[in-house]
């Protein structure tokens, strides 16, 4: 059998209806991974125990196992693309995938549960079609330069999926029996996903003659992930909702350098759910013990990524203004030396499309930063001098889209910085062709980043992009999180409960008030449209039909988390 601790690029899967064969095909290879599709046990074969009648594909590696109310599922890729090659390693982009049921019959199942495991299977495929997967079978993605430099030997030896950051491993719970095996290690490929389809960026470029790689790495952690209104501040273990770790590699004149940066939710326990209001109103959690959670969070952070610059971006008025009194309140009673706050209200400053002030908060932040310094290494080594510097600035926001333009231009500082030079077009064109990354395109920030100004058609697709906003947080992201929480194993599906998660019933009102609220809107116009025998009768019958279609929209807007789309299989409150 194979010990090499890097993973498998290329397999065969082969069916049978007893079994599924995991044949792997790199040179020298003889290993197989056998599935029993009856018992479910995992073993390990060689390829002459592959029954030929064995139905055959090629496959590009294993995500993981998944039970639903069927019963098991394996799910692996069957389709990838290759994003480019850093340090000589292959980075590839899972495309498609097959979810295949251990069972060869529904027949076991009834309509109820097949009608759930249905709903499951949409859930699951949800996930895997959102843009994002990224694999390396020879290379780390989970760890930065920095931590890969501090290794001990023995670190070396493990297989990728031993070593691997599990904040970062999407496909944890999906590996969760491979990895109780390490003998077939190298069949389970440890995943990155990212944040709104940011994740792995590479460009080879040029500025004034010098010559170098750029690369963007950005990890979404799998730990208290979820969609905008629904996930919010920390858990009871400090982990701060939809943290993302996003590293600047540049590989220059025979060196490489890491400049890393994170953002998350604000690290306390608060809410935000959605109720048909465009903006809901953030609620703090009256009765937890915020101290307790905002330590943990801090102190993983300092342990991870060493002194801390947090920059906080949200109002410092109106509905936004408690949190961040909170957040500067925590801060101060923390009285650590390793964390500096900088809080800037990003809407009073940059009003009016001015996003141009941001540099007042780079020359706020400038000096911390030329503190903080970056990682820079020789052939895998630090340079003397430098050795554990650690450049990590955590930054926390109500507004991710906004803080990516800071953070982007937080990334030129340090280019510039690396390269030795002041800001140029060339450079400013160089960091607006990864902007995607930072600013992911179409949303805010965008055309401020690549022309150096907010235009009239920025501001045009920021409006459209509200709206679908407004309508997916409102209206499908009660999906989006149950499809998140049952990928990540926030829920598991036991097809023995007697009551399913999936048919709550609606209320009347869910059905009956919009109905009401169309009709008698149509009936208004109708009345219009449709003049009667004397104006006054006309009169009468619109302001009829209009007091009830206004009446009816202020009770369903008074109502509005009962009509809107809410996870159904974790229930949110308890994990705030």
């Amino acid at each position: 059998m194979s010990t090499s601790i890097y993973g498998f690029t290329f397999l065969f899967r082969h069916i049978t209806p007893e079994k599924f064969y995991v044949e792997a095909c790199d040179d020298g290879a003889d290993d197989v991974l056998v599935i029993d599709r009856v018992s479910t046990e995992v073993t390990l074969s060689v390829k002459k125990d592959i029954p030929p009648s064995a139905v055959t594909r090629p496959i590009f590696g294993i995500l993981g196992t998944i039970h639903l109310v069927a019963g098991n599922y394996l799910i692996v890729i069957t389709k990838k693309t290759k994003i480019g090659e850093f340090f000589n390693h292959v980075i590839w982009k899972a495309t498609d995938f097959d979810v295949l049921s251990y069972k060869k019959t529904m027949l076991h199942l009834t309509d109820i549960q097949l009608q759930d495991n249905k709903t499951f299977l949409a859930m699951l495929n949800h996930v895997l079609n959102v843009d994002g997967f990224y694999f390396s079978t020879t290379y780390d993605l989970t760890h930065t330069l920095q931590r890969l430099s501090n290794t001990s030997p023995e670190f070396q030896e493990m297989s990728l999926l031993e070593r691997a950051d599990q904040r970062f491993v999407w496909n944890g719970h999906l590996l969760r029996e491979l990895s109780a095996q390490p003998e077939v290690h190298r069949f389970a490929l440890p995943v990155l996903h990212g944040w709104k389809n940011e994740v792995i960026t590479m460009h080879s470029c040029s500025i004034n003659g010098k010559y170098f790689d750029w690369i963007l790495i950005s990890r979404r952690s799998c730990f208290r992930a979820g969609v905008r209104y629904y996930v919010r501040g920390i858990d009871s273990e400090g982990h701060a909702a939809n943290f993302v770790e996003t590293e600047q590699i540049v590989h220059y004149n025979g060196s490489r350098a890491s400049f890393v940066q994170t953002r998350g939710s604000i690290p306390l326990f608060w809410s935000q759910r959605p109720n048909l209001k465009y903006k809901p109103l953030p609620l703090i959690n009256k009765v937890a013990n915020h101290m307790d959670g905002f330590q943990r969070h801090f102190d993983s952070q300092v342990i991870i990524y060493g002194k801390q610059v947090i920059i906080n971006l949200v109002n410092q008025k109106g509905s936004e203004k408690p949190l961040e009194q909170a957040f500067a309140t925590m801060v101060s009673s923390l009285a650590s030396g390793m964390i500096r706050y900088v809080a800037f209200d990003f809407h009073k400053e940059c009003k009016n499309m001015r996003w141009d002030r941001l540099s007042i908060l780079m020359d706020q932040v400038a000096e911390m930063q030329d503190e903080l310094r970056f990682l820079k290494t020789t052939q895998g080594q630090p340079v003397s001098g430098l050795s554990g510097a650690r450049c990590s600035l955590p930054e926390s926001t109500l507004f991710p889209a906004t803080l990516r333009v800071v953070q982007s231009l937080s990334s030129e500082h340090y280019l510039r910085k690396l390269l030795k030079m002041n800001e140029t077009q060339e450079l400013r064109t160089v960091i607006g062709s990864g902007v995607d990354m930072w600013v992911v395109k179409g949303r805010k920030g965008t055309s401020f980043f690549k022309t150096g100004k907010r235009t009239q058609l920025g501001l045009v697709m920021d409006g459209w992009n509200s709206l679908i906003r407004y309508y997916k947080n409102n209206f499908s992201d009660g999906f989006r999180q149950d499809s998140i929480d049952l990928f990540l194993g926030n829920y598991s599906v036991d097809e023995l409960e007697s009551h399913s998660p999936l048919s709550v019933p609606r209320d009347l009102k869910f059905l009956a008030l919009p109905i009401i609220m169309v009709v008698a809107f149509s009936m208004c116009i109708i009345c219009l449209l449709m003049a009667g025998d004397t104006w006054t009768e006309t009169l009468a019958y619109v302001l009829f039909w209009g007091v009830a279609s206004i009446g009816t929209f202020f009770i369903i807007l008074y109502n509005g988390k009962d009509f809107v789309d809410a996870p159904r299989l974790v229930q949110k409150e308890k994990m705030d």
